[in-house]
């Protein structure tokens, strides 16, 4: 019987690789579904103000570019000057819907949505029909 010392034997890592796949397979399958909950006491509120809802604001501008807010009527070349003055008093959050004629040209109707943007007002829709 003759021994070869110098030989080495050949490592097969197939099967360890392929436990590591299945068990990383495992593993991804299974994260997304543990939830982890923690309970948490959460502080008591006050229940004696509550906010009031804050009313909507209508600009209604006509063919002959009468504009209307309320029951007041504003001419439409003093109309940025009169608008910074009234909206002082209006909250700044304050949705602001403007209604206005379908016969107006887009360049009136843009000078009211820039004099209502300018006074600081950040919601304003232009309402139509359907």
């Amino acid at each position: 019987m003759n021994i070869d010392w110098d030989e080495k034997p050949d490592l097969n890592i197939t099967p360890l690789v392929d436990i590591m796949l299945v068990l990383l397979a495992i593993l991804m399958v299974t994260t997304p579904a543990i939830i982890y909950e923690e309970n948490i006491k959460l502080p008591q509120g006050s229940k004696s103000k509550s906010l009031g809802k804050i009313p909507d604001l209508e600009i209604r501008i006509t063919k002959d570019k009468k504009i209307f807010i309320k029951k007041n009527q504003y001419q439409y070349n003093a109309f940025a000057d009169s608008f910074i003055l009234f909206s002082k008093s209006i909250p700044k959050n304050t949705v602001v819907y403007i209604r206005a004629d379908k016969g107006l040209q887009y360049g009136a109707v843009m000078y009211i949505l820039k004099t209502v943007k300018e006074a600081g007002f950040s919601k304003v829709s232009l309402v139509t029909e359907g």
